[in-house]
């Protein structure tokens, strides 16, 4: 099963997942054409999407596209994604023009070798949730994980999935997981960095390591700051609960923002499929890391 690959003739393969039809498939991008189909191969490797049934697509643990649709120009697509984290999140008009691109960011950071965090840090009721809700519902296959996950499944996830991971990092304080959670931040930021773990084979009698990839864009809503001050300079933050709470705010995500954000979703593939891998540039990089350092 795969989410998501490019194979060696560059076509870009990613997973769609329409629960209406209980079916995903793969959409395989070349060359300007588009095609739809239930396996491929690459070589001799067939290579499928993930069953609809699969427990973290049904609780939408993760979220996936569900056709490529056209979006206009950049500055067409990025407006929509503005109005559509105004509508729902209360945030600064600076953050959301970050958050904004960073979500077209997300979607071709495989072309990157290092990428920062978006956070929210703030107290209780400041809104921090629905601000991961808001802008993570649109970044590329976000993973949301709550505070009550355990870190194991998390980096298997991020290595299955290679998507974005959207947590709750605030109820890791005051357990070990703060630990191995900060692990995963840590090393997560620049490629060629994996995590390490011993998996048990021969039925337990043998134990052999196994490197999981957890590279990729995050963002994260914490109470207080990282211990750590390199991770603090990864984080591109918002500071939540200095004011009142806009009475414009819906109280509850209904339909209408499952439907905003998957036509989102749906535009946004299609700007992957147009962009991925022609933003290598210096200059590109740079102007994306110089607001960490």
């Amino acid at each position: 099963p795969t989410a998501s690959t490019v194979l060696a003739d560059g076509s870009i393969v990613e997973m769609l997942y329409r629960p209406e039809e209980h079916r995903t498939c793969l959409c395989i991008f070349k060359d300007g054409s588009i095609r739809i189909e239930g396996m491929i191969t690459d070589g001799d490797r067939p290579l499928v999407p993930y069953s609809a049934q699969n427990n973290l697509l049904v609780h939408e643990v993760v979220l996936f596209p569900s056709e490529p649709v056209e979006y206009g120009t950049e500055e067409d697509l990025v407006s929509e994604i503005r109005a559509f984290i105004h509508a729902y999140a209360d945030v600064s008009p600076l953050f959301e023009t970050i958050a904004s691109h960073y979500v077209l960011f997300s979607w071709v950071y495989d072309s990157f070798n290092e990428l920062p965090y978006l956070r929210v840090r703030g107290d209780t009721g400041s809104g921090k949730t629905r601000c991961l809700m808001t802008i993570g519902s649109l970044c590329y296959k976000p993973i949301f994980a709550s505070g009550a996950s355990t870190v194991s499944p998390i980096f298997r996830i991020l290595d299955s999935f290679r998507g974005t991971l959207i947590v709750d990092e605030g109820d890791f304080r005051f357990s070990d997981e703060k630990a191995e959670i900060v692990k995963i931040l840590n090393n997560g930021n620049a490629r060629g960095f994996p995590v390490l773990r011993s998996e048990a084979t021969n039925g337990g009698k043998e134990f052999d390591p196994r490197a999981y990839s957890v590279f990729g864009p995050k963002m994260i809503a914490t109470r207080n700051y990282f211990e750590d001050r390199a991770l603090e300079t990864r984080c591109l933050t918002e500071e939540t609960g200095g004011r009142k709470l806009r009475d414009d705010i819906p109280l509850n995500l209904d339909v209408e923002w499952k439907i905003r954000g998957l036509d989102l979703r749906n535009k946004l593939l299609m700007f992957r499929f147009r962009n991925h891998g022609t933003h290598r540039s210096e200059e590109h990089t740079s102007e994306l890391q110089s607001p960490c350092n």
